[in-house]
Order: C-alpha cells, then structure tokens, then sequence
C-alpha cells in the first residue's frame, strides 16, 4: 500500500517503523517526518496541521490509506477534508476529536454514557472557579479545556497553587484560547495506565495496557511533561479489567457519540485511574475511572505498544478506518516493552536545539532496542535535537526486568549536551514485587 503518515514525533515514527515491519512492503511518506523517520519513508515539506496542503497532496498522489498521528489536525479536520476528497483516513473526524479537543466535551459524553469518572465542574471566570475550590478539597486537578500540549493539566497541592493555575489559564491567558474555559476536577487517588482501544465505528479492540510517566523527574516529582516514558504491559491492569473496560468505558462512549451522529473511527485513549481492589472512589464506586480521553495513538505509549504487536499493521488500520475491524486483527506477541525518552534540558520549560546527538548507531546495534526520534533533524549530515522530548528509546525482553534493562544500555550510547532523562522508568511495576 501507500501510506502518508502525518505527523513528526515519536509516536509518528513508531507508526511509520511497524508499518515498514509488514511482510507486504508498502510505499511510505511521511509529513513532517524527522531525521529518524526520513530513513524509512520519504518525507513531504507539509507541516501536520496544514489540512489544504495535505489534502492537496493526497488528491494528486492518491495514498491507499493516511495515518494521522498527532491531535491538532484531527481536531482541525484534517480526516473530514480527506474524506471529502475520497481519501481513506485512519483517524477521528474533528466532531470526535472533540473528546480530546474540549475536556468539558468529554465529560458530557461520559456522564450521558454513564462512564465512570470524577466530578468536575467548568468555568470562565476566576473569580467563580477559586470559589468552588474549597469544595473538591487537596489535592484538586485544574484543567485547561482545550489542547494544550500536554501541559494544560495542574495537579495542585495547595489552594494557592490551585489559584495560580487558575490565574494562569483566566486572566494570564497562557494557554490562549485552549484555556478560556477551565475545569476544576476531583483528584482521584490510584495508580494510572493507559488502554488505547481501536474502533471502527462499532466495534473496539483493546491493545495491549501500558502506563506512561508524565512528571519530569525521578519518583513521580516535578512538572508534568507529554511523557517521560512508559512500559507495557502494565501489571495494575488485571485481564479481568480488560473486557470490563471494553464493555463499561470504551463502547458506551462509542454509542453515546453514534446517537449524537458521530462515528468515531480510529484510536479511543482511555487514561485510567486504579485504586486497589475493593477500593472505592469518585461519583461511580468503581475501582476503575477515566481522568481523560485522547483521540489518538499516545505518546509515548504507542513506542512501547506498537513494537509487542504482530500481523499486519497496515490492514489492520485500514479495517478501522474502513468499518470492519475484527478481534483476529491485533495478535500481540508475549514480550514485555519499556520506553525511555531522552529530553532537552530544560524541558518541559524553556530549552536549546541544535545540538548534536552522537551515538545513534552504536544504539541501534543493542539487540532488542530501537531508537525512535521525536524532536530531531538533520543538518549538514548530522542529526540534531529539535525538541524538548528528542528520543524514544524502546527496549524488548522475555521480562519488563530485561526490557528496561535494554533500553537503558541502549540510552547509555547516546548523547548530545544537557540531555536528560529519567532512570526510574516502569517502577510501579517493579514495587509490586
């Protein structure tokens, strides 16, 4: 087949290299792509969210079947002109997207859906939102409404933390237009993962669980970053969960957006919340709760679940993208996967690019480790940082113990000035033990 990937990150990348693992070889294309990308498929000058130029390019090129990666064209509408121009896409249209493009959105369905999750309330004046405070107690999430890169969410310790994220989003206006309106929202106590679910419109199959780390040190200290890293499988999420999280969560927001015309076509992400078993937490008393929806491939997640997959990925994204997903379609190998991202210092505040990565080859020769860009380019022949996340180094192993064990060594090849990156990847995991 030919496939356009759009997209420049690493789950982009990761999306790209399982497709290039088919036994069928498909004709790849990338847009943006990155320096990492650019070794497996031919990259376009066409930035993601410019949905008339990719459009154009797909109406005179004519791809059997276009990935899109990242949420800003989906939410742009991005599948909706390509689908207008008779171009096969495998991604939400924008109407879907919303339940990652407007958390006030998502709420809405999950309470007609009767989807478990906590309680939350929405404003636009400061003043009203600092007020309803005392009510949710410490600590209490504060949530731009719309996208903002992974860092529109504050998990507040104190009131005046809590204040200042909501000064921040109201009055300082520091995340424009994504933050005109902010949800305060019920801090829910567990453990997180990650359940990202294919739907076709009707059906859903899960992939396998992962659980990224969002802080940026350490322990699970500091700012929330897009993801540090991330393991699959993860061990909170028992196989007696699965089916219930099919049945309860993923498939009743799926028809409560169908009775409100919307197909939804693509990846469903569910960020959970766990408590332990028997314990009991927000409006549902379930042990079992959704803090958000994406409506996409997770990053870094998809490095980690992407590579424990089987069969052909191809036809397995044309079947959602066309209506006739099976079960049979996502075989997923027994191996155990961990990612580790390799950041700009800085990162997630103010950062430098530009600077030289060396190693990347030495890294790609550690058996069982792949090295996938997420802010990379190339300059003179040499690959250089261009983002605050900059590599996503996936190791795979018959334990998570060997899996993590791999993807370090292949972290420990690589460097460039001021990188940085956790060394505590899948802990959670490893204290259940």
């Amino acid at each position: 087949m030919k496939i356009l990937v759009v997209g420049s990150g690493g789950r982009e990348h990761a999306i790209t290299w399982r497709l290039a693992q088919d036994a069928e070889k498909h004709e790849l294309w990338c847009a943006p792509g990155n320096a990492g990308m650019a070794e497996i498929a031919k990259c376009l000058p066409l930035k993601a969210d410019d949905v008339a130029g990719l459009t154009a390019w797909c109406k005179e090129n004519a791809p059997d079947l276009v990935v899109v990666g990242p949420e800003a064209p989906l939410c742009a509408g991005l599948v909706d002109s390509l689908e207008s121009a008779g171009i096969k896409a495998f991604g939400p249209v924008a109407a879907g997207a919303r339940m990652e493009g407007s958390k006030r959105f998502a709420k809405e369905i999950m309470q007609a859906a009767g989807v478990p999750t906590g309680k939350a309330e929405v404003f636009t004046d400061a003043a009203e939102a600092k007020a309803a405070l005392p009510a949710y107690g410490l600590p209490v999430v504060i949530k731009a409404d719309g996208l903002a890169a992974g860092k529109g969410v504050i998990v507040a310790e104190t009131v005046e933390q809590a204040e200042a994220a909501i000064d921040d989003m109201l009055v300082g206006n520091k995340f424009g237009s994504a933050g005109a309106e902010v949800l305060i929202e019920e801090f829910l106590h567990g453990e997180e993962c990650s359940i990202l679910a294919l739907v076709d419109g009707e059906n859903a199959v899960l992939l396998p669980s992962s659980q990224d780390h969002k802080r940026i040190f350490d322990g699970d200290k500091g700012p929330n970053t897009g993801g540090m890293g991330a393991y699959s499988p993860a061990p909170v999420v028992t196989g007696h969960m699965l089916p219930e999280i099919k049945e309860k969560i993923i498939l009743p927001v799926v028809r409560e957006l169908k009775k409100r015309g919307i197909t939804y076509r693509g990846v469903l992400y569910a960020g959970l919340m766990v408590t332990p078993e028997g314990g009991k937490m927000a409006l549902s008393g379930s042990n079992v709760n959704v803090v958000e929806f994406n409506a996409r491939f997770g990053d870094p997640e998809t490095e980690a679940v992407l590579p424990r997959l089987d069969g052909d990925f191809a036809a397995m994204l044309m079947n959602v993208a066309t209506g006739c997903l099976k079960e049979s379609d996502v075989v997923v190998k027994p191996e155990a996967a961990a990612t580790v991202i390799i950041s700009s210092g800085g990162y997630p505040g103010d950062y430098e690019k530009g600077k030289v990565i060396s190693g990347l080859a030495e890294a790609a020769k550690i058996q069982g480790a792949t090295v996938f860009h997420c802010g990379t380019k190339s300059v003179d022949g040499a690959v250089v940082t261009d983002g605050g996340r900059v590599l996503s180094v996936t190791g795979i192993g018959g334990t998570l113990r060997d899996a993590v064990d791999t993807a370090y060594r292949a972290v420990a090849a690589i460097s460039f000035e001021k990188a940085f990156y956790r060394r505590d990847i899948a802990h959670r995991a490893f204290e259940r033990n």
